[in-house]
């Protein structure tokens, strides 16, 4: 089933209980999947990797407001962004612990014999291949940088 009519289903289901947060967040799924679509100039269904990504793209632009409403005191506005991004989760595959990001990216410096950070940017390539939507960028980054300093 795709991602546009996962978002449809779920769409009806929160208008008829009222969930405004769960509204909000959908509609700007939706939104973003119709942009995505347009932007091509065709209406052709836009791949399972595009979807992930805008997908992560909406939950960290969430992160980044919530985090911004919080420095400021803000708690009114940084709870229905921290909602939204439980809404939007649900439909990202699950997400990799550190550890387990540890793990890939060890294995992929040893099969490349990649050593200094000089070589970050062929492990960043791979790893972000390998482990697609179930790890963020900046943890990628993060765990890379550390290993390969």
């Amino acid at each position: 089933m795709s991602l546009s009519t996962l978002i449809m289903d779920d769409l009806k289901i929160a208008m008829r209980a009222k969930d405004t947060v769960a509204l909000e967040a959908l509609r700007a799924i939706k939104s973003e999947i119709l942009l995505a679509q347009t932007a091509s100039g065709s209406k052709e269904e836009i791949t399972a990797d595009d979807e992930v990504k805008l997908l992560q793209r909406l939950v960290k632009t969430r992160k980044e407001s919530a985090r911004i409403f919080t420095e400021q005191n803000r708690l009114d506005l940084a709870e229905p962004e921290l909602a939204q991004i439980a809404v939007i989760e649900k439909f990202l595959p699950a997400q990799l612990t550190e550890a387990e990001v540890e793990v890939v990216i060890v294995k992929i410096i040893s099969e490349t014999g990649a050593s200094g950070i000089a070589s970050m940017g062929k492990v960043m390539g791979l790893a972000s291949a390998q482990l697609g939507g179930t790890a963020e960028g900046k943890t990628i980054s993060t765990i890379v940088k550390k290993l390969l300093v």
